[in-house]
């Protein structure tokens, strides 16, 4: 599995102005829908009964928002860098400001968890956390999550 599987050239953004959780996750629905076809009132009541079950801002300024969709064939997601970090609830209790969403469909089972773990491993790789602060263009930020890393195991 690679991220340039999961994640859309158009699925990535640098936003500013976001003020709370919610908004963020209205901003998630609009982009998943508008780079995969999907409701973005059902991503975001995905992500938003996720959220219920306990926070995925996983610290050092990262989230991981994820939900499972039944109108999904494949696991899909989308990126966006705050310019200005947002108070998220994260396990650090430090504010956030990259944000990747994973979208997956209700029966996906383990690749979803797959899925989650390559995102997870990508966003612990402090040169590419470093690389995704210091730009601000989204083509960039695309490739930097998507250029090729050696496998490890999860």
């Amino acid at each position: 599995m690679e991220l340039s599987k999961l994640l859309a050239p158009g699925a990535v953004r640098v936003m500013g102005g976001l003020t709370s959780k919610k908004r963020l996750f209205q901003e998630l629905g609009e982009m998943v829908s508008a780079s995969y076809s999907l409701s973005a009132a059902i991503a975001i009541d995905g992500l938003q009964e996720r959220e219920s079950l306990g926070p995925t801002g996983v610290g050092h300024g990262i989230a991981l928002p994820h939900a499972r969709l039944e109108d999904l064939d494949r696991i899909v997601g989308v990126f966006i860098r705050l310019e200005k970090p947002l108070d998220y609830d994260s396990v650090d209790r430090q504010p956030v400001d990259l944000v990747f969403a994973l979208f997956a469909p209700k029966d996906s089972g383990v690749d979803h968890l797959k899925a989650l773990a390559l995102v997870s491993r990508t966003m612990r790789d402090q040169a590419v956390v470093s690389k995704l602060r210091a730009n601000a263009d989204p083509a960039k930020l695309y490739a930097i999550l998507t250029e090729a890393r050696a496998p490890q195991a999860a």
